[in-house]
C-alpha cells in the first residue's frame, strides 16, 4: 500500500476541476443542441394517412409517408416531389439555410404524379421509389419511380430536380405533396453537419512536446529522490527508530515493492509540475478569444451586412504562423459581379458601349473602316457598315438572332416579375408595360449574359410548364424544353435541347472554349479562338456558344439513351457522361461571350502586404491561362519586373521533366531577379505524378505561383504537396465557392469568403470573412496577438509550475526524503486554480504588446513570430531555467534568511515547518504574479483587478484560512501560521528582498536586450511610443476605427493636429527669421 504524501483530495481536486470545467462547457453546448433539436423534432407537420391529413410531429415522419408542406414552411425531411398546386407539378424553393444560395430553384414532379393534387387522389397512388443510399452531397440524387397505372408499370427517372431537401423552404407555391425518402440523420442536411475540426495547430504540437519534457523531469525527480532516500537511509543513523512499530512491517517487506511504492509516492508529491489546468485554460482562451474576431468592426462589411465568423476556435494562433496563402480567383480576388463587355459572333468581335454593340473588326462591306453598332437585332439591317444586300442583311440577322437565342435559352436562370409604377429603364420594358423582370441565378455569369441578351432585344420571359419563353423584338416565342444536360466540372459545359416553334429540335451548348471548340465542326473556329485569347488577355471571363440540329430519328435515339441512363440505378453518372458525349458533338460554333469580373477593393494592397510579411501567395483558378495571367498582373500577384516562367501544355512525363529542369536552370542563372511561375492543370498532373521534388524545387524559388485550369481536387493536391514538403510550412487556403471546399479543408487554416456563389466554402471553413482585404487584419493583427498571447500562456504555465514544485524537491534534502510536503494541502490545491490562474487568462485575452494599426501597417513584423519562434526550444529552455532559478531563490533565500537557527518571533521562537513553507509559497505567489505584470504591455482595469486582486485574495484567504476556519478543519497545521508570519518584520524583509531579487534580474535582462539587441517588434514598440507626433504617425492612422476605439482616435487626432500646428508655426517663424537676416 502506498503511503501518499498528500491527500487524495489535494491530488485529485485540480484534475476534477479541469474535467468539471470541460464537462460544463461541453454540457452547455449539448444543452443548446438539445433545445434546438427539440424545436425541430416537435414542429407540427401534416401527413396523408387513411385518406386524410393527419397532424403529427416531425419526429414521427417515416420513410414512405406523404407529407404536405405549405408556402414558406421548411421541409421536415428529404422529400420526392409528387405534386403542387400548379398544373405542371413544379414549385420554387430556396436553399439559403443549406448552401447560402438565395435564388429561387425550380423543382418538378413526374407527369404521372403531378396531376394528383388532392389527398383523395394521392391515396390511390401505387408507386415504388428506388433510390441510392443516403449521402451528404446536396446536389447529387439518383433514383427512379415505378408507377403502376391500369396494370402497367411506368418508370420515371428521379434526379436532384425532384428532391426537396430538409431545411429548404417552399416559396411562391401554395402547397406541395412529397413522399419522404430520407428522414432524421439520413437526410442530406444531417449528413452535412460539420464535426469539430481535427486540425491541430503548431502551438498544440509544441505544448505536447513540452509536456513530454516535463514528464521526463517528473520521472527523473522521482527516481532521484527514491535512490537518494535508500542511499541515505542505508546508514544506521538515518534508519527508522526501533520503537516505531509502524515501520516493522516495512522492514520485513520486499525491497523491490518498497522501492516501487516510494517511487510512486514521489510521483504523487511532484505531480503538480505537470500543468493539468493548462489545457482547460487554453480551451477557455481559445473559446473566449474567438469572439473578438466577430466583434471587430474593421472586419464588418457594411454593404452585405456580413461580419467575420469563427467556425472553429482551435486554430486562432495558427493565423499568426501562415507561410503560404492559396487563393481562388473568381469571387475571392474579384467581386463575382459580372458585366457583359464583349462578344464574338461568327468571327466578328463586338463590344458593348452605352447599351449598343460596336463591331471592332472588319465587316463584309466596311470599305470606309467605320465601326458599326446596334442596340437590338432590328438595328442590324439599317447599320451602315452592314448594309450590303437584303440577303446579307437577313443572314446577318439570323446569325446574331441564333447567338442571342442560345444565350437566352441555355441556362438555369430563374425569373420573377416586379410591378413598378411606370415603364422601367430596361430596353425590354416597352414590351411588358408596367412589369419589370428580375433574374436570379446561382451563377453570376449566366445572369449577366441573359440580361445582355435582353438589352439587345431577345428577352427571356421564364418557364411555363415544359416550355421556355422568349420575346424577340416584342414577338413571343415558346420553345419546348426537352432535356437539360447539366453542367459538371469534368465536361465544363452545359446544354439544353429545345423544340423551336417551327418544330425543329435544337441543342444549344455553352462552356469553356477548351470544352466547346474541340466538339465543333463548323463556324468561325479559328477567328473565335483568337478573339477568346484577346478577351482573356484583358482579364475577361469567356464562354463559347454552339448549337446542333437534330433530325427526328437522331432525337429519338438521343431521347431513348437519355431515358435509359437517367433511370439506371447503377453507374448512372458514368452512363450519363457517355450519353452527353454522344450528344454534344458535331457542333456548329456560334461565337463567344466575354464578361468582366472586377477586382475587389484593396486586393493589390493585401497581396503586397502578404508578400512583405514573408508569405508566399499562390493563385489557384479554373480560368484559362491568359485570363488568369492578366488578373494576376492587375492584382499585383505578378508584377511587370518579374520574370514569368511557364509550365503549360506539357504532353508527356519526359517533356514535363525536361521543361522543369530548364526552368530550374533559368532560376539559378537569373537568381538576382524575382520569378513567377504559371502552371496549367494538365502539366501539373504530369509534374505531380513523377517529378514532385523537381517541381517543388522550382516553386520554392519563385516569388509567386499561378495555377490555371485547375480542378477542385488538384487544388487540394497542390496544398497537400506543400504541407508535406521538408519545411512543413503552415498553409492557408481562401475561397468562396463549392469548388474551393476541398482545398479549404486540406490547408492548415481554411478561410471562406461569403460571396455570391453560396455558402459552401464559408460553412466548411475555419473562418469566414466577407472580403479578401480583411485577410490582412485577420493575420497581421488577430493572428499576431493570438499567437503571442497563447505562446506566453504556455510558457508561463510551465514556468510557474517549475517555481511551484522545485522547492518541494529541494525540501526533500532537508527531510531525508521522507516525502514530507513543504506546502499545506489547501495551498497545493488552490495554487493553479485560484491564486495564479486569472492574471494569465486575462493576459491571454486582452494583451496587445503593440498598437494594432502598427501591426497592420508594418507587415514585416509578422516575420518575427513566424515559424513558431515564441515556442522554440530556446525560448522554452529560457522560461524553464528562469523557473528553476526563481525556485532556488525562493527556497534557499527563505532558508538562509529565516530558516536556520534564527529567532524571528517576539517570544524568541523560530519558524516551524509550516511557517517556512508558507513563506516560500507567499514569495512564490507574489513573484509569479509580478512576473506576469512585467510581461503585460496593455493594461486595462480588468488586468489591474485580477493581477493585484489575486495577490490580495491570497492574503485575505490565508488570514481567513488560518485564523477563522481552523476550528472546523480536521488538521490544525495552519492554525495562526499566516498571522504569525506577517507579524514578523524579518519575514516581511525576506519577502521583499526575494521578490525584488527575482524580478531585478528579469528587468535588467529586458533593459539590456532592448537597448543592445532589440527585436523588430521592440523597435516598433519604441517607435509607436516615441514618434506619436511625427508625420509617420499620421500614416499609421487607420481609415476607420471600431466604435469602442473612437474616443481614443479622436484624442490622438487632436494630438496630431496640435503637433502639425506647432510644426507649421515653427516653420513660419523660421521663415521670418531667415527673411529678416
Amino acid at each position: 500500500m502506498i503511503d501518499t504524501p498528500t491527500s487524495p483530495i489535494t491530488s485529485g481536486l485540480p484534475l476534477f476541476f479541469v474535467i468539471t470545467v470541460t464537462a460544463i462547457k461541453q454540457g452547455y453546448e449539448d444543452w443548446l443542441r438539445h433545445i434546438s433539436d427539440n424545436e425541430v423534432n416537435a414542429a407540427p407537420v401534416y401527413v396523408v394517412r387513411s385518406g386524410g391529413l393527419v397532424k403529427t410531429r416531425s419526429r414521427n415522419i417515416r420513410v414512405g409517408d406523404i407529407v404536405r408542406v405549405a408556402k414558406d414552411e421548411v421541409f421536415p425531411a428529404d422529400l420526392v416531389l409528387l405534386s403542387s398546386d400548379r398544373l405542371d407539378g413544379s414549385c420554387h424553393i430556396t436553399t439559403a439555410s443549406l448552401d447560402g444560395e438565395t435564388n429561387l430553384k425550380t423543382h418538378v414532379a413526374v407527369p404521372e404524379t403531378a396531376v394528383l393534387q388532392t389527398v383523395a387522389n394521392l391515396d390511390t397512388l401505387i408507386a415504388v421509389i428506388e433510390c441510392q443510399q443516403p449521402e451528404a452531397d446536396l446536389y447529387r440524387f439518383m433514383g427512379r419511380m415505378i408507377i403502376t397505372q391500369q396494370m402497367e408499370e411506368i418508370v420515371r427517372p428521379l434526379g436532384p430536380e425532384s428532391l426537396l431537401l430538409r431545411g429548404a423552404r417552399l416559396k411562391n407555391t401554395k402547397e406541395i405533396f412529397g413522399v419522404a425518402v430520407y428522414t432524421g440523420m439520413e437526410t442530406k442536411m444531417a449528413l452535412n453537419y460539420k464535426s469539430k475540426s481535427q486540425k491541430r495547430s503548431a502551438v498544440e504540437k509544441s505544448m505536447n512536446t513540452f509536456l513530454i519534457i516535463y514528464l521526463i523531469i517528473l520521472i527523473s525527480e522521482a527516481i532521484i529522490s527514491t535512490i537518494l532516500k535508500y542511499t541515505w537511509q542505508a546508514e544506521e543513523k538515518w534508519d527508522e527508530p526501533w520503537y516505531n512499530q509502524k515501520t516493522e512491517h516495512q522492514r520485513n517487506s520486499s525491497k523491490i515493492l518498497k522501492f516501487i511504492s516510494d517511487f510512486l509516492a514521489f510521483l504523487v508529491l511532484y505531480n503538480f509540475i505537470i500543468p493539468i489546468s493548462l489545457y482547460v485554460t487554453v480551451e477557455m482562451q481559445k473559446f473566449l478569444g474567438s469572439f473578438f474576431i466577430g466583434w471587430d468592426l474593421d472586419l464588418y462589411h457594411e454593404e452585405s451586412d456580413q461580419k467575420a465568423h469563427v467556425n472553429t476556435s482551435d486554430l486562432n494562433e495558427e493565423l499568426g504562423q501562415v507561410e503560404y496563402v492559396f487563393t481562388d480567383k473568381t469571387g475571392t480576388l474579384t467581386e463575382n459581379e459580372m458585366q457583359f463587355r464583349e462578344c464574338s459572333i461568327n468571327g466578328v468581335k463586338y463590344q458593348e458601349m452605352n447599351g449598343r454593340l460596336v463591331s471592332e473588326g472588319p465587316t463584309p462591306d466596311s470599305l470606309e473602316g467605320n465601326s458599326s453598332y446596334f442596340s437590338s437585332i432590328s438595328h442590324l439591317a439599317t447599320s451602315s457598315s452592314f448594309r450590303t444586300s437584303p440577303e446579307n442583311d437577313t443572314e446577318l440577322i439570323k446569325e446574331h438572332d441564333l447567338f442571342f437565342k442560345a444565350v437566352s435559352l441555355c441556362h438555369t436562370v430563374q425569373i420573377s416579375s416586379v410591378q413598378t409604377d411606370g415603364i422601367g429603364d430596361g430596353p425590354w420594358q416597352s414590351n411588358f408595360a408596367s412589369s419589370q423582370l428580375e433574374y436570379y441565378a446561382s451563377s453570376p455569369d449566366e445572369k449577366a449574359l441573359v440580361e445582355a441578351a435582353a438589352r439587345f432585344g431577345i428577352v427571356f420571359i421564364g418557364n411555363s410548364e415544359e416550355t421556355m419563353e422568349v420575346k424577340t423584338l416584342g414577338k413571343l416565342e415558346r420553345y419546348k424544353l426537352l432535356h437539360i444536360l447539366e453542367f459538371d466540372s469534368d465536361r465544363r459545359r452545359m446544354s439544353v435541347i429545345v423544340q423551336a416553334p417551327s418544330g425543329e429540335k435544337l441543342l444549344f451548348a455553352k462552356g469553356a472554349e477548351s470544352s466547346i471548340l474541340p466538339q465543333c465542326i463548323g463556324g468561325e473556329i479559328e477567328k473565335t479562338r483568337i478573339h477568346v485569347d484577346e478577351f482573356a488577355l484583358k482579364g475577361l471571363r469567356t464562354l463559347c456558344m454552339a448549337y446542333r440540329r437534330f433530325t427526328s430519328k437522331e432525337y429519338e435515339e438521343i431521347d431513348r439513351r437519355l431515358f435509359e441512363a437517367r433511370t439506371a440505378l447503377q453507374q448512372r453518372e458514368e452512363k450519363l457522361a457517355d450519353v452527353f458525349q454522344f450528344i454534344e458533338k458535331d457542333l456548329i460554333l456560334l461565337g463567344a461571350t466575354a464578361v468582366e469580373d472586377k477586382l475587389q477593393d484593396k486586393v493589390r494592397e493585401t497581396i503586397e502586404a502578404l508578400r512583405m510579411a514573408g508569405i508566399k501567395v499562390w493563385v489557384l483558378t479554373g480560368d484559362k491561362h491568359e485570363t488568369a495571367v492578366s488578373v494576376s498582373l492587375s492584382c499585383g500577384h505578378f508584377h511587370r519586373t518579374m520574370n514569368i516562367l511557364e509550365l503549360i501544355n506539357q504532353k508527356s512525363d519526359s517533356e514535363c521533366a525536361e521543361k522543369l529542369r530548364q526552368l530550374a536552370r533559368r532560376i539559378t542563372e537569373d537568381h538576382v531577379i524575382q520569378h513567377g511561375l504559371v502552371v496549367d492543370g494538365t502539366s501539373l498532373s504530369l509534374a505531380l505524378r513523377e517529378h514532385e521534388k523537381l517541381f517543388m524545387e522550382v516553386c520554392r524559388n519563385c516569388s509567386a505561383v499561378l495555377c490555371c485550369r485547375m480542378a477542385p481536387l488538384q487544388k487540394a493536391k497542390v496544398i497537400r504537396l506543400i504541407k508535406i514538403s521538408p519545411e512543413k510550412p503552415i498553409t492557408l487556403a481562401v475561397g468562396d465557392g463549392a469548388n474551393d471546399v476541398s482545398m479549404i479543408q486540406e490547408a492548415h487554416v481554411g478561410i471562406g469568403i461569403m460571396g455570391k456563389e453560396g455558402r459552401q466554402a464559408a460553412r466548411n471553413s475555419d473562418y469566414a470573412i466577407a472580403r479578401f482585404k480583411f485577410l490582412s487584419k485577420l493575420l497581421f493583427v488577430h493572428g499576431h496577438f493570438y499567437y503571442i498571447r497563447i505562446a506566453t500562456l504556455v510558457q508561463y504555465f510551465f514556468y510557474k509550475n517549475v517555481c511551484f514544485i522545485t522547492p518541494q524537491f529541494l525540501y526533500q534534502f532537508y527531510c531525508l526524503f521522507s516525502q514530507q510536503t513543504l506546502y499545506d494541502s489547501v495551498y497545493l490545491t488552490l495554487y493553479n486554480i485560484c491564486f495564479t490562474s486569472l492574471p494569465i487568462l486575462i493576459y491571454s485575452l486582452l494583451e496587445q504588446h503593440i498598437d494594432p494599426h502598427v501591426l497592420q501597417n508594418k507587415p514585416t513584423l509578422y516575420r518575427d513570430i513566424s515559424k513558431n519562434r515564441q515556442l522554440s526550444m530556446k525560448t522554452f529552455l529560457y522560461w524553464t531555467i528562469l523557473g528553476f532559478s526563481h525556485a532556488f531563490i525562493f527556497f534557499f533565500g527563505s532558508y538562509f534568511l529565516i530558516g536556520k537557527d534564527t529567532s524571528l518571533l517576539g517570544n524568541g521562537q523560530m519558524f516551524g515547518n509550516w511557517t517556512f513553507g508558507t513563506l516560500v509559497f507567499t514569495v512564490m505567489v507574489i513573484t509569479v504574479t509580478a512576473k506576469m505584470a512585467l510581461e503585460t504591455h496593455f493594461w486595462t482595469w480588468i488586468n489591474h483587478l485580477v493581477t493585484w486582486g489575486s495577490i490580495l485574495f491570497y492574503f485575505i484567504f490565508s488570514l481567513f484560512y488560518g485564523g477563522i476556519l481552523w476550528p472546523f478543519l480536521g488538521s490544525q497545521n495552519m492554525y495562526f501560521v499566516f498571522i504569525e508570519l506577517l507579524s514578523s518584520g524579518s519575514a516581511w524583509f525576506a519577502i521583499i528582498l526575494m521578490v525584488v531579487t527575482c524580478l531585478f534580474l528579469d528587468i535588467v535582462k529586458k533593459v539590456f536586450d532592448r537597448q543592445l539587441h532589440p527585436t523588430n517588434i521592440e523597435k516598433a514598440q519604441m517607435y509607436s511610443n516615441t514618434v506619436a507626433l511625427s508625420d509617420e504617425f499620421i500614416a499609421l492612422q487607420p481609415l476607420s476605427r471600431a466604435r469602442n476605439q473612437l474616443s481614443k482616435l479622436r484624442w490622438k487626432k487632436i494630438r496630431v493636429q496640435s503637433a502639425q500646428h506647432m510644426n507649421l508655426l515653427k516653420a513660419s517663424t523660421e521663415g521670418r527669421t531667415v527673411g529678416t537676416c
